[in-house]
């Protein structure tokens, strides 16, 4: 094993003890990684007794707290994976309780200042560094969560100026040890652009889709493959997604607008009967599709 010292941080991950803050699909997902990683210890923090105990009984989680307090002490690493409101006020309770060098990390879709804030919060060599697994399926809760999800999906790393290259190369690694694919590094700024269109456009569009006039009780009955891919994310957490829509509604309605323009160019298509056009465009469209892959 090749272990990696970088001041506090090491990635000699069966030494190690996280908290992961949110026990839902993602946060869920984390702790069941971690489990399957061999880390040293496991604190699943959630408002929700319920799902505490289940994470338990199926030994997802070694220790149980329902918000901060002094159980954090043992933390090396808390991974927070609620909504960007619900992260800050839980940074905000947990210093007093957190190590003097934790390292603190996330997963929620849009940064914008969050990062910033959260290290306001921060004493002593604790650091925030802001992580966006791309990674999770349909549905909600822990009862949806798996390891796998994490199996070659995307991670982007989300560095603000304070950071240190320590944290950088150890979140970095960690997003590996759990077995995420590609990890990229981006700011804030062009993270949020960016995920409006591989992300919140596509959940918006697979909404749309399902609640389309056109649906009705007999719709199942004539799908296959490209519907069910279509819609697959619609079937996602409201609460969540109104949240991650309106922290990034600029970016979101730039999308929408640039969607609506392909959706033009396909009306005048149909209108004129153009089959050159339609072709030209599905032919652009699998070119860059390929390229994905």
């Amino acid at each position: 094993m090749n272990v990696v010292e970088s001041g506090f941080r090491s990635t000699d991950w069966q030494q190690l003890t996280f908290a992961v803050v949110g026990m839902g699909l993602i946060g869920g997902s984390y702790a069941k990684a971690l489990r399957r990683l061999g880390v040293k210890k496991i604190i699943g923090v959630d408002t929700d007794g319920k799902v505490l105990r289940q994470a338990q009984e199926q030994a997802v989680i070694d220790e149980a707290l329902c918000g901060a307090g002094p159980g954090l002490q043992a933390a090396d690493v808390v991974i927070c994976s609620v909504y960007p409101a619900a992260t800050l006020d839980f940074v905000k309770s947990a210093v007093p309780f957190l190590k003097s060098d934790v390292l603190i990390t996330d997963a929620t879709g849009i940064k914008g200042s969050l990062p910033e804030d959260v290290q306001r919060l921060l004493t002593g060599r604790m650091e925030f560094i802001a992580g966006h697994p791309m990674a999770g399926r349909q549905g909600s809760g822990f009862g949806m969560s798996q390891a796998e999800i994490f199996d070659g999906a995307n991670y982007i790393v989300v560095p603000a100026a304070f950071n240190s290259s320590g944290a950088i190369e150890w979140v970095s690694g960690f997003a590996g040890a759990i077995g995420c694919g590609q990890v990229v590094q981006v700011d804030a700024v062009e993270h949020d652009r960016i995920i409006a269109y591989t992300s919140n456009l596509p959940h918006a569009l697979a909404v749309a889709l399902i609640n389309s006039a056109s649906y009705n009780e007999n719709t199942k009955y004539f799908i296959a493959g490209s519907f069910r891919d279509g819609t697959r994310v619609a079937d996602i957490n409201p609460y969540l997604w109104s949240d991650l829509f309106l922290a990034n509604r600029e970016n979101v309605l730039q999308e929408l607008a640039a969607f609506s323009q392909q959706l033009e160019r396909w009306r005048e298509a149909l209108t004129a009967a153009d089959a050159q056009l339609l072709q030209e465009m599905m032919r652009e469209a699998a070119i860059k599709r390929k390229d994905l892959y």
